[in-house]
């Protein structure tokens, strides 16, 4: 596969429009990422795609919708958050085991759940190191983008 430079940006100015926030694109010889520029407190997570691309843009766009207010939070405990609008998955498969229980220890770059935009499973693995303390989504609940999905004590 091969990205000439006007290719690259037309794809760039087709993703601005789009509410996708990260697009990874490998081929042969290059790779390429692009992500929106995200505020601080939404860092805890990476969004890997699903085999096929997922379209994403590196402008930084506020979202149109805010998302659902949180109760009050403990100052020791990160967030992880959606990266994106999508639907919550716990588990890999319906009758699998979760990705993470209440009180489970996590590592970084483990997967914690799956989250499904435009027919794409979209893994989600934590940027943080710890026990998993609160679990604030349903499994196959929509969830919107900066949403918290789960609070993680570090250590």
């Amino acid at each position: 596969m091969q990205l000439d430079h006007q290719q690259l940006r037309e794809l760039i100015g087709l993703l601005g429009d789009s509410d996708i926030q990260e697009l990874k694109l490998e081929g042969d010889d290059f790779r390429l990422e692009l992500r929106r520029n995200l505020p601080a407190a939404q860092a805890p997570v990476v969004m890997h795609a699903a085999p096929a691309p997922v379209p994403a843009a590196p402008l930084s766009a506020a979202p149109s919708v805010a998302p659902p207010a949180a109760p009050a939070v403990r100052s020791d405990l990160v967030e992880i958050t959606a990266p994106m609008v999508a639907t919550f998955y716990r588990a890999p498969a319906p009758g699998d085991p979760a990705f993470v229980e209440l009180g489970a220890r996590i590592n970084v770059g483990q997967t914690v759940c799956i989250l499904e935009a435009m027919k794409l499973m979209n893994e989600l693995e934590s940027e943080v190191s710890g026990e998993v303390v609160e679990i604030l989504v349903e499994n196959g609940t929509p969830v919107e983008f900066g949403q918290v999905l789960m609070r993680v004590k570090p250590g």
